[in-house]
């Protein structure tokens, strides 16, 4: 757990937790990988000495954990429309797991090695959640498995996306990346690869926004089927 001190760093900012996390969390953003964040290069880049951010967290384990909960507990969801049903509500969730992922891709990583118990997480990424989609007409234990549904495909599809980079928001560079990356498809042995050669445009965009969102459209499209199909309650 953090402990509550402060000192100035090297360039005479005020070294709190939370300017230690976002330190570290620009570091694991930038690099994508955890095992590149190290104490010592997280001391450097504060301007301050290791066993100085040791009086602070007691290990990097502590400080990977405090990046989780702070991720996880600032996650942002647009305010609730008036009447807002479950179908609007899923695609709002599921929207709002992927741009917390997109801001800091090194949570991906995060999720799949640790588990958080703090309650700024779990309010904030959990509670949050399960009482949007309540609150939007899902039952409970159905707005359960939603929940685990969708944390757990954006985690999967930014995992798969990050280093794909002709999947990432149409730019010059990616539209670009997508179509070289379709040509290879496309020039692959056509008696080795037949179906994806056929559609190698379509193989190309797999890692795509739109890919998440035809995935996101399918899985609430069998919610509302079930929930069509429920016996009405009285």
């Amino acid at each position: 757990m953090a402990r509550q001190k402060k000192r100035g760093g090297a360039n005479g900012a005020q070294l709190t937790p939370e300017r230690i996390i976002g330190a570290a969390l620009a570091i694991a953003d930038l690099e994508a990988d955890l095992s590149r964040l190290t104490v010592r290069r997280l001391a450097t880049d504060l301007g301050v000495g290791t066993m100085t951010l040791y009086s602070y967290f007691r290990s990097k384990d502590e400080i990977l954990d405090a990046m989780a909960d702070h991720v996880l507990g600032s996650m942002q969801m647009p305010a609730a429309a008036p009447g807002e049903g479950p179908s609007e509500a899923l695609h709002i969730v599921a929207e709002s797991f992927l741009a917390m992922m997109r801001e800091h891709p090194s949570v991906v990583r995060l999720l799949s090695t640790r588990v958080t118990d703090s309650r700024t997480a779990l309010r904030g990424a959990m509670e949050a959640v399960l009482a949007r989609l309540i609150e939007a007409g899902i039952p409970g234990p159905l707005a359960v498995r939603c929940y685990g549904f969708l944390i757990t495909y954006a985690i999967g599809f930014v995992g798969y996306q990050t280093p794909r980079a002709w999947g990432h928001a149409s730019t010059a560079e990616a539209d670009e990346k997508r179509r070289q990356r379709g040509h290879f498809y496309a020039g692959l042995p056509v008696e080795d690869f037949p179906s994806v050669v056929e559609y190698a445009d379509e193989v190309a965009d797999l890692a795509s926004d739109d890919q998440f969102a035809a995935g996101v459209d399918a899985y609430v499209d069998s919610i509302m089927r079930q929930l069509e199909q429920a016996p009405a309650t009285t």
